[in-house]
């Protein structure tokens, strides 16, 4: 869709921001969808952006604008004078305000403060105060409250006033005088109630609500998991503080999803997108890791040297049909993959349940759920290792024409270091969670440059123990 619009629409654009057709820019702006407009508008540059998005009504000019990456929007944010730019964060939902204002310099972010209104200005610093990966961080306080006490017909009197200034309005939080939330109504059963009910007799008392130093992944999967729209955050007191919207719990999934997926890759995750990021920036990001991972195959390199060396001395296994040495030579890189495959793959697998489940419930204790995915796990890296060393050693033995011992240290070695690999897929990302890190820190190649040092060791030992 996106390339659609660029190479229908973007050209038209071009044309009449040279023949400066401000009618044309105006209807292009107050009629295509905002979001394709930002897609559109990305293509130009700074300066070229500014005297198209003027030409919109103020609401839509601002809605566009926060389909914007934050990398475009903090480039426009300083081609404004003052006067625009209050107006523009005035007109800004909070939470996209504040996102803006988090990746602004502090110097450049007083100066923008400086021209908001006190009330809102306390409002945006309490909510940059927050930690970036809480719920405070992503929540806007732009909702809808109403007191137990009133009637339907005045609750939409009310919402009638509160609606311009809320972001969302299909769920209304009741709340106490001192703002603990109560319950809750959606604007539906709001609608449907006879005018003359009480809110304290219609609204639901049993509210899912979370903490403002909740983590924000948790609250997004949550609110994915009772497809609600919004959630309410409480302070320490219950106090309701505000609300994560939909869109802010998609966009948590989304980035938090891109960042398991660089480091599973063993890249350090992009604070913005691939093109916005500067090459140096991606040169460090992926090349700190190459660097560990380097150093962790010179150990590799170590060890097979060590063994190497421990070997070429040893009579009494030259006198073989392969010597020790060849046969390590030709299989080394099966057991090295085998280990290293079935390690990433149950890595994989444990990070992905544990980005779709960020909390340990079900009922069960956490030491239970953990060795019961250990014996799961076991139990799969054994029948694994089982198979494939069955295969190997018919092909060894049929096909290469190596002796019994040979092919049966073969299958020994691959059937122990499969379930080495999955019990450090495993093992690995548990005990990072439950010392609070991210398990995807545990990535494949990691784990695999784990699994091929060992894989080295214990091939070198059951071979020497088979053919001595």
């Amino acid at each position: 869709m996106q390339d659609t619009y660029q190479s229908l629409i973007l050209p038209d654009v071009q044309l009449m921001l040279r023949e400066g057709d401000v009618a044309g820019l105006a209807a292009f702006c107050n009629v295509v969808h905002p979001a394709a407009v930002a897609e559109i508008l990305d293509e130009l540059e700074d300066d070229q952006i500014w005297p198209i998005l003027d030409q919109a009504e103020l609401p839509v000019r601002v809605e566009i604008f926060e389909y914007m990456s934050l990398r475009r929007q903090i480039g426009l944010v300083e081609q404004l004078d003052p006067a625009k730019l209050s107006e523009l964060f005035e007109w800004m939902s909070a939470d996209d305000r504040v996102d803006l204002l988090s990746r602004m310099p502090q110097h450049r972010r007083e100066d923008v403060l400086r021209l908001i209104a006190r009330a809102e200005r306390n409002d945006i610093r309490k909510l940059l105060s927050y930690d970036e990966d809480s719920a405070g961080a992503i929540m806007t306080t732009e909702y809808a409250s109403l007191p137990a006490n009133i009637s339907v017909r005045e609750a939409l009197d009310q919402l009638r006033l509160q609606a311009p200034n809320s972001e969302t309005i299909y769920y209304v939080y009741i709340i106490s005088e001192d703002r603990r939330l109560e319950g809750f109504i959606s604007l539906r059963e709001l609608i449907l109630a006879r005018p003359d009910a009480r809110l304290s007799d219609i609204m639901q008392r049993d509210v899912i609500r979370f903490k403002v130093s909740e983590q924000r992944e948790v609250v997004a999967q949550e609110m994915g998991r009772y497809n609600f729209i919004a959630l309410p955050i409480v302070d320490a007191n219950d106090r309701l503080v505000g609300i994560v919207t939909h869109d802010d719990a998609m966009d948590v999934v989304q980035e938090e999803a891109t960042e398991d997926a660089y480091l599973q890759s063993a890249v350090a995750p992009l604070d913005d997108t691939y093109e916005d990021t500067p090459l140096l920036t991606i040169l460090w990001k992926r090349g700190i890791w190459l660097l560990f991972l380097s150093i962790v195959a010179l150990m590799n390199a170590r060890v097979i040297d060590h063994y190497r060396s421990s070997t070429s001395d040893a009579p009494q296994i030259v006198q073989h049909k392969t010597e020790l040495a060849t046969l390590i030579l030709l299989f080394l890189p099966l057991v090295m993959a085998s280990g290293g495959n079935a390690g990433s793959q149950s890595a994989t697998l444990f990070i992905r349940m544990f980005a779709l489940q960020p909390t340990d419930s079900k009922g069960r204790a956490d030491g239970l759920i953990d060795r019961s995915l250990i014996l799961r796990e076991f139990t799969i890296g054994f029948a694994l290792g089982v198979t494939l060393a069955s295969l190997d050693f018919f092909v060894a033995f049929v096909f290469f024409g190596l002796s019994f011992a040979e092919a049966a240290a073969i299958a020994t070695t691959v059937v122990v270091v499969v379930i080495l690999g999955t019990s450090a897929g495993t093992l690995l990302p548990l005990g990072l969670r439950r010392s609070g890190m991210d398990p995807a820190i545990m990535s494949n190649p990691l784990i695999a440059a784990m699994i091929d040092i060992l894989a080295v060791v214990i091939f070198y030992e059951i071979a020497t123990q088979y053919l001595t």
